[in-house]
């Protein structure tokens, strides 16, 4: 315990010795990438990674993670369902507890932006960040919409990548129809955004054997194949534009933007990481019998008031916030089922999602 209070308190200290090295080494210029974990930021991590089943098993935790205090300092940050939540400790293992009332933490493919609309039908070839999803919706009841996030490939053909709740929730689920199948149409813009006529809508991708993630997975995402000439082939995403093909890892404090179907470009940072989230997944949008999935190692981003990410959001791309040629961090899917002050989001890192896939993004070299 001594030996994981010392190297906390040094975590200040050798953050900024290592933000000195980096620029003292690129010319005044931060090297790309964020630099490695700090050490005690890896140790609070630790920490939390061994005491979070006991901590959830109280069933109004939903989710644990690791940030930093207004000092820059590691703490466990725990999400509870409700205010007044007993028996969560102050103190673990010389970290403090940051309880966070989050509400229930809900996959956010919904129903009903900015000066671009991101809900309407795009003359082809479509950038994306757009409304969309699985055609057949309305065979199992319902009329929702999700976000078609951005473009990917394995070197060969190119892929809409959004979230498996989007694209393939029936394939597993069922429903109470008509189940999703190979070759199924993706639409832009999605049913909900269309009066729930999918004749309204137009075919810009197919679903492919294998492109759905869940329920054995610790992503949420799907891939479709884009159908030629229906989508920009350069990944352009609505007021986001082209991105890099390469990626980052997400960092705490790292600022991020999302261009998505519901609250259209917005901004945030990030808040935690390594989180240990509860996600409900209900039988409104996802298809079938409610259920609830436990992901790992997942990012936590500020989504206060929902202004970040709001139901219809899923599947957009999670981005640095820069202005040219901007790397993706993750992909994201779900957030506090309550919009309030300290409403969060949640998102895979991207990196798991493309290694899930064998794919990489389609951007700038």
């Amino acid at each position: 315990m001594n030996k994981v209070m010392n190297i906390k308190k040094l975590t200040i200290t050798a953050v900024i010795a290592l933000i000195a090295v980096l620029i003292s080494l690129g010319g005044g210029q931060l090297l790309a990438g964020p630099p490695d974990v700090p050490p005690g930021l890896e140790i609070a991590m630790e920490v939390q990674e061994a005491h979070t089943p006991s901590l959830m098993e109280n069933p109004d935790v939903v989710g644990t993670a690791v940030g930093l205090d207004e000092f820059g300092e590691p703490v466990i940050q725990v999400f509870t369902s409700s205010e007044g939540v007993r028996g969560i400790p102050r103190n673990i293992e010389g970290f403090q507890v940051d309880v966070k009332v989050t509400g229930p933490i809900v996959a956010y493919k919904g129903k009903p932006s900015s000066g671009v609309s991101h809900k309407s039908k795009q003359a082809t070839p479509i950038q994306l960040g757009t409304s969309g999803g699985w055609r057949y919706d309305l065979a199992n009841g319902y009329c929702c919409s999700g976000t078609l996030g951005s473009l990917v490939t394995d070197g060969t053909n190119q892929y809409i990548l959004s979230n498996w709740h989007v694209l393939y929730s029936d394939i597993v689920n069922g429903g109470n129809g008509r189940t999703a199948q190979t070759g199924d149409p993706v639409i832009q813009p999605g049913l909900i955004d269309i009066s729930c006529n999918s004749n309204n809508a137009q075919n810009v991708a197919a679903l492919v054997s294998g492109g759905g993630s869940l329920p054995n997975s610790n992503v949420d995402a799907g891939i479709a194949a884009v159908i030629p000439g229906m989508v920009m082939s350069d990944g352009a995403i609505l007021e986001i534009g082209t991105i890099s093909s390469s990626t980052v890892a997400a960092s705490i404090s790292q600022a991020v933007k999302k261009s998505g179907r519901t609250t259209g470009l917005s901004r945030s940072s990030i808040s935690g990481l390594n989180a240990t989230v509860n996600i409900t997944y209900d039988n409104e949008c996802a298809g079938g019998t409610a259920f609830t999935k436990t992901f790992t190692g997942q990012i936590v981003i500020k989504n206060s008031r929902c202004g970040f990410l709001n139901g219809g959001d899923s599947g957009s791309l999670m981005v640095q916030d820069v202005t040219t040629n901007p790397r993706a961090v993750g992909l994201l899917y779900a957030g506090s089922w309550t919009c309030s002050r300290s409403a969060v989001a949640i998102a895979n890192p991207i990196n798991d999602v493309l290694d899930y896939f064998g794919v990489t993004m389609v951007g700038n070299p």
